[in-house]
């Protein structure tokens, strides 16, 4: 597949995660990941969310990055840092199941939470 930018806005609340979460999906399958890679790339995408929401974004500015070899989704931040949210406790396994799915998780130093999942296994932990 040649690369290709798909960019997602929706509002910052919870009943919302069903839209970027099934993007994601929808995503995967075009890209041909396998079923576990479905699934990992929709629960990357809802705790990306999760995450992005911890941060008081007025909207949640997500940009899904399908290139051969990976799908990379970028999360828009608010200015409210995440481990100073309510419910930050539940932060911790936010990044934690983040650390476990993806490829790659960093906040990168223009506010944006970049999350990677290769496909096919190819680098995965």
């Amino acid at each position: 597949m040649a690369e290709k930018s798909i960019s997602l806005s929706v509002p910052a609340e919870a009943e919302f995660a069903r839209v970027v979460r099934m993007t994601a999906a929808n995503l995967a399958v075009l890209c041909d990941m396998n079923v576990d890679e479905v699934d990992d790339l929709r629960m990357a995408a809802e705790e990306g969310f999760v995450y992005s929401c911890a941060t008081a974004p007025a909207e949640c500015d997500i940009r899904f990055g399908l290139a051969p070899d990976e799908v990379s989704m970028d999360f828009s931040l608010g200015n409210r840092d995440a481990s100073e949210a309510e419910g930050a406790e539940d932060l911790s396994l936010v990044q934690l199941l983040l650390q476990a799915v993806c490829d790659s998780c960093d906040v990168t130093d223009d506010n944006t939470l970049r999350l990677v999942k290769k496909i096919g296994g190819a680098d995965a932990r």
